[in-house]
């Protein structure tokens, strides 16, 4: 698998991470073993996970496997804080006891002395940013943190704290039917330097054309939890989308899901998609887009398809 500097870092990450969302959940140890497995042995080195994952059990799971399985050194480790896990004081948000607290649960859960990339899950708007920032620089000054990130930043969010602190990277959800970060994430973190991590690059899994034609019984889009999820992207205008996307892939003789992830992959910015998958089959289908690059006359037709408005400011001066 091909290697991509993480922003303006010195970083590299294989062009492709392992998402670990429904480790501890609908994928149970066994499977995630076999995940990543599979995902280092195809070159893949970015893990990517949460300390909310199923109420850490995502990471407990990591932890176990990079101490038994994978060697820690093959993988470049990415967690996050910030989202509420406890009704404590410092059981979440963004505030300086809050992060180095989730830092240290962080650690002791994957069973580690540092994290590669920590990235804080989402905006706290009640705690002042340099508040935040102090935690992150101690966190690396510290040695416990080697990189920072964040995630579902709005453009301005991303641009106050990439000026301000040691940034790297920025976590959103992208993929042909949510191009919405294209209006100002995507520029504020190419004006910065700041590496794009796509999350949900297959659009929840609506890309893989598995809803086409219904529901399947065991999809994400049948499942109590996940029946929301997935159905924000189940429109008029994804299915005009995924249409596409399943003629390219006829055309290509490859799969719909090859497709969209290598569609995201190969946007200007993105450094690696995050995919998550059920079971280590649907991550070999994910895998199988490293071999696929779009040709030219068939990714502008997917931009056309899947273009976005854009207006003022964006698009000021025209």
């Amino acid at each position: 698998m091909e290697k991509r500097q993480l922003g303006r870092s010195g970083l590299r990450v294989s062009r492709m991470g392992l998402g670990t969302m429904t480790w501890g959940g609908e994928t149970d140890a066994e499977e995630a073993a076999s995940q990543l497995v599979a995902f280092v042995d195809a070159g893949g080195t970015l893990v990517d996970t949460a300390d909310i994952y199923h109420e850490g059990e995502g990471e407990r799971i990591l932890g176990s496997l990079l101490a038994d399985l994978v060697p820690r050194d093959d993988i470049v480790l990415a967690t996050k804080a910030v989202a509420r896990r406890g009704d404590g004081p410092f059981d979440g948000g963004a505030s300086r006891g809050a992060l180095l607290s989730a830092l240290d649960g962080s650690l002791k859960r994957l069973g580690v002395d540092h994290i590669d990339l920590w990235q804080l899950h989402a905006w706290d708007p009640a705690v002042p940013v340099q508040e935040t920032l102090s935690a992150v620089d101690y966190a690396i000054t510290s040695g416990k943190v080697r990189y920072a990130g964040v995630s579902n930043y709005a453009g301005w969010q991303l641009a106050t704290v990439a000026a301000s602190g040691p940034i790297v990277s920025t976590q959103a959800e992208y993929s042909l039917v949510e191009r919405g970060i294209e209006r100002e994430v995507v520029p504020a973190a190419a004006h910065h330097g700041v590496g794009l991590l796509p999350w949900a690059p297959l659009g929840r899994g609506v890309l893989t054309g598995k809803y086409r034609t219904g529901t399947p019984a065991d999809s994400r889009g049948a499942s109590a939890t996940f029946a929301g999820y997935v159905e924000q992207h189940r429109t008029e205008r994804a299915a005009r989308i995924v249409q596409a996307v399943v003629t390219a892939a006829d055309g290509l003789g490859t799969s719909p899901l090859a497709v969209a992830l290598a569609w995201v992959r190969d946007q200007p910015g993105v450094v690696a998609p995050i995919v998550g998958s059920r079971d280590t089959g649907q991550l070999t289908g994910s895998l199988a887009a490293e071999e696929i690059t779009l040709p030219p006359a068939i990714k502008s037709a997917l931009d056309d398809v899947s273009a976005i408005e854009f207006g003022y400011p964006e698009r000021w001066p025209r």
